[in-house]
């Protein structure tokens, strides 16, 4: 199975995916080279490439299996929003690429895809699965549950050592630009993505949590 796992940071979606699945080839990238290293010290087997996510989904979509898509969430956060746009000091456009890649994989993408952000400080263009404080646009049904732990706090959450133990990562490792706190607080908590990766799989047990409706 030929996983592409874009936007990969410190790979927080991937963690357990070999629990689920030993025997996936997966390509992660990064533009980040500090947290490109990082992943790949944490997932050696991986391969991991230094590049623009965004041209490679382009470039590269019908070499895969399923695509995990993290697209940069700052522009649609609520906070910035409080912070900037809502009182007209430092108002931006929306990043409109997350748009762009979930209806370019709705619509030619072959494989099962997973594209993950936040809620956003507006009503979302398209139709999204909200999941605890993310949403995910996906071409297959989410359990309404994705893990037994309460992880909505932590978007507000300040000590880096609680987020390294939620997440079973030492942040402190990270040496480059980003405030490791913004990367700690935004990583998707690995039982998270370990059970939608078991959906994509077809081997999720359906009797952990009960199913709900697409939207």
């Amino acid at each position: 199975m030929k996983v592409l796992n874009l936007y990969a940071c410190l790979g927080g979606n991937r963690y357990k995916w070999n629990e689920v699945k030993e025997d996936i080839e997966v390509t992660a990238v990064e533009l980040d080279p500090e947290a490109a290293r990082l992943y790949k010290e944490r997932f050696p087997n991986d391969k991991v490439i230094v590049a623009d996510a965004h041209q490679y989904l382009l470039d590269h979509y019908k070499e895969f299996d399923f695509i995990w898509s993290s697209p940069p969430c700052p522009t649609h956060t609520k906070s910035r929003y409080w912070g900037f746009g809502k009182n007209g000091k430092k108002p931006i456009y929306p990043d409109m690429k997350l748009y762009e890649e979930i209806i370019f994989l709705q619509y030619h993408f072959k494989g099962k895809y997973v594209v993950e952000n936040v809620h956003p400080y507006y009503e979302p263009l398209i139709p999204a699965q909200n999941r605890a404080r993310h949403l995910y646009w996906t071409n297959f049904l989410l359990p309404f549950k994705l893990s037994n732990k309460n992880n909505t706090s932590l978007i507000q959450e300040s000590n880096i050592k609680k987020l390294s133990e939620f997440h079973d990562y030492d942040f402190t490792k990270y040496k480059g630009e980003q405030i490791r706190l913004k990367i700690a607080r935004n990583l998707v908590y690995y039982e998270d993505g370990k059970t939608i990766f078991e959906v994509a799989c077809n081997v999720y047990d359906k009797k952990k949590t009960e199913q709900t409706k697409l939207f």
